[in-house]
């Protein structure tokens, strides 16, 4: 598999289901609209210390679902009957920019690949994976990392950038609108130029839960909804492409 940030190494930690430096198993929900294939998807990861919290068999009981059962990752098909998967992905990181999302389908296409990303995915995996690398995939994806199949990740950051050129959305930069922190804006170069959260941390000499809140904070002040945006919005102004990697921790986050 591949990620954003496969030039920088550095997989999840957590040889069980839980993701690095947390206590609580992740939670994970299955969505999958083949009985057969979903409670397989479940039981592995479950056999493999996943707290899996729920499954769903079509988008409008994903959404339901999801809502009840609060997961912390989203494996999701996006082939579904009653709800496409890209429109549950979309609802739900709106109502909780926090939920990460792994689509685990057949379909290569790019155009489906980057739909899901926009929709707010933060991975896509497909269903050639092995056993293995969708445990490795789901945890990875817990921690912060997007992973994808390999050559779909450079097909995203090169959507980001091809974006990025295009004229932008009106943004808050209007004077007097919230602005991120210096110790935010640092987060945000690195978040763009593809780095974990845990990789982050470890950069900043500050924990995962602090880096986390960096980026919920800056997604509040800039009024953007999930990575993807945050990501595009870095690249936007250049921040990916800054000369960060010399910024060593200077304070306690």
């Amino acid at each position: 598999m591949s990620s954003l940030h496969e030039q920088h190494g550095g997989a999840a930690d957590g040889g069980d289901g839980s993701a690095a430096g947390a206590d609580a198993p992740v939670r994970v929900m299955v969505v999958d609209d083949h009985p057969m294939w979903r409670d397989a998807v479940a039981r592995d990861l479950a056999e493999a210390g996943f707290d899996v919290v729920a499954t769903a068999g079509d988008g409008e009981q994903a959404v339901r679902r999801a809502g009840a059962a609060v997961p912390d990752v989203l494996v999701l098909d996006l082939n579904l009957p009653l709800k496409p998967g890209v429109q549950v992905c979309k609802e739900l990181v709106a109502a909780d920019p926090a939920l990460r999302v792994l689509v685990l389908t057949a379909s290569g296409e790019h155009a489906d690949v980057l739909e899901a990303v926009k929709s707010g995915a933060t991975g896509y995996l497909l269903k050639s994976a092995s056993t293995a690398e969708l445990i490795d995939a789901v945890r990875r994806t817990a921690v912060g990392d997007a992973v994808f199949t390999p050559g779909l990740a450079g097909l995203v950051l090169g959507e980001f950038r091809r974006l990025a050129a295009e004229p932008a959305p009106a943004t808050p930069d209007e004077p007097g609108a919230p602005r991120p922190t210096e110790r935010e804006t640092e987060v945000l170069r690195l978040v763009a130029k593809g780095l974990s959260y845990k990789q982050i941390a470890e950069r900043l000499v500050i924990s995962h839960r602090t880096v986390q809140n960096h980026v919920q904070n800056t997604l509040g002040k800039l009024q953007l909804h999930n990575r993807v945006e945050l990501v595009r919005y870095a690249i936007e102004r250049g921040l990916d492409t800054d000369a960060a990697d010399g910024s060593a921790a200077h304070g306690s986050g």
